[in-house]
C-alpha cells in the first residue's frame, strides 16, 4: 500500500491549521511543526508534498512572520483555503467556569475572544499555539486553568468544554495559503480575467516587490492596476533587513499575469520597481469564500 501524502502545519495536533489540512486534504496525512521556520524546511528537504499556512485572520489580522519567510522559501501559493475559526474555552473534567481563573492559547486566539475573557475576569496567558494549551493544561492536572482551541484539541487532550464558540465575532476566519516545491498555475481563461463576473472562476496571483526610491513611486506603480481595471484585494508594506528605508510591498490580485491586462499592469509595476525585486510568489485557483466578499 502506497504511503500518505504528507501536509505539513505549524503547531500540535488538533490547532486550527490541523483542521485546515483536513478540509482542504483529506487524502493527506497532516504533520505537526513546532515553529513556520520547521513547516518551511520540511518542505524544502522533501519531508513534505504540501504546507498549510495561514496569512490572516478577519478578527486579528495579519500572521507575523510569514511574509517574511515567504519571498526568499523557494516555495510556491497552489492554493488557498478559508477557515472559519470557532474557539472553544475548555478545562479538565470537574473544571468549570467558577473553578478557572486564567487562560492560555496562541496571541491570536487570545485577541479574538476579548469579550469573554474580560467577562469571565480570566488572566491571559500566551503560549504557543492553541492545541499546545490544550495540552498544557491537561497535562498540568489544575482545574485553575482553562485554554482556548478547537473541539478536536479537546477530545485528543480529554478535556472538557466549559463555554462553547466563543469568538468574539461570528464571522472568525482564517485564511491559509497552501505551498508546494513547484508551480502550479491554472490555464488562463476568459473567465479568469478581471471583466469576468465578479465570485466566479477568480484566479488570484500573490506577488512581492520593492518600488524605487523616487517620489510617489508608489502611486505610479501602481497606476497600471487601475487603467488596466484589474482588482487588487490585498497590499501589505513592511520591513527589511531592518532598514527604514527599505519596503516590501506584498499584493494580491485577481487575474492571471498572461491575462492581458495584468500583464500590461505588471509591466508597468516592474518599470517604476527595484530592478529583480518584482517575484510571483504563486498563481492559483480563488476559494469558493470569496463569493461571500464578491
Amino acid at each position: 500500500m502506497a504511503s500518505k501524502k504528507k501536509i505539513v502545519f505549524q503547531g500540535e495536533p488538533g490547532a486550527n491549521s490541523d483542521l485546515a489540512c483536513r478540509g482542504a486534504y483529506p487524502g493527506y496525512q497532516p504533520v505537526p511543526c513546532p515553529t513556520f521556520e520547521d513547516a518551511f524546511a520540511a518542505m524544502r528537504n522533501r519531508k513534505a508534498d504540501l504546507a498549510m499556512i495561514p496569512v490572516e485572520n478577519s478578527v486579528a489580522g495579519r500572521v507575523a512572520d510569514i511574509h517574511h519567510l515567504m519571498p526568499n522559501s523557494g516555495l510556491h501559493i497552489v492554493a488557498e483555503w478559508f477557515q472559519p475559526v470557532r474557539h472553544q474555552l475548555m478545562a479538565l473534567p470537574g473544571a468549570s467556569l467558577k473553578t478557572i481563573h486564567s487562560v492560555e492559547s496562541h496571541v491570536m486566539a487570545l485577541g479574538q475572544c476579548r469579550k469573554v475573557i474580560r467577562a469571565l475576569k480570566l488572566k491571559p496567558v500566551v503560549a504557543a499555539d492553541t492545541a499546545g494549551s490544550a495540552r498544557i493544561v491537561s497535562e498540568s492536572g489544575d482545574r485553575s486553568r482553562a485554554a482556548i482551541a478547537s473541539e478536536l484539541a479537546a477530545k485528543i487532550y480529554g478535556l472538557k468544554i466549559v463555554k462553547r464558540n466563543i469568538e468574539d465575532e461570528a464571522h472568525n476566519t482564517t485564511r491559509f495559503i497552501v505551498l508546494a516545491r513547484q508551480p502550479k498555475w491554472p490555464k488562463p481563461s476568459a473567465k479568469s480575467a478581471p471583466s469576468a463576473k465578479p465570485g466566479k472562476n477568480r484566479i488570484v496571483t500573490t506577488f512581492v516587490f520593492q518600488v524605487r526610491n523616487i517620489p510617489a513611486a508608489l502611486y505610479k506603480a501602481l497606476g497600471g492596476f487601475a487603467t488596466n481595471s484589474v482588482n487588487m484585494t490585498k497590499l501589505e508594506s513592511y520591513m527589511i533587513e531592518g532598514s527604514f528605508a527599505a519596503t516590501q510591498f506584498y499584493a494580491d490580485v485577481e487575474g492571471h499575469p498572461k491575462d492581458r491586462a495584468l500583464a500590461l499592469a505588471l509591466e508597468e509595476l516592474e518599470f517604476f520597481s527595484q530592478p529583480g525585486t518584482l517575484k510571483i510568489l504563486g498563481v492559483y485557483p480563488g476559494h469558493k469564500y470569496r463569493n461571500t466578499f464578491a
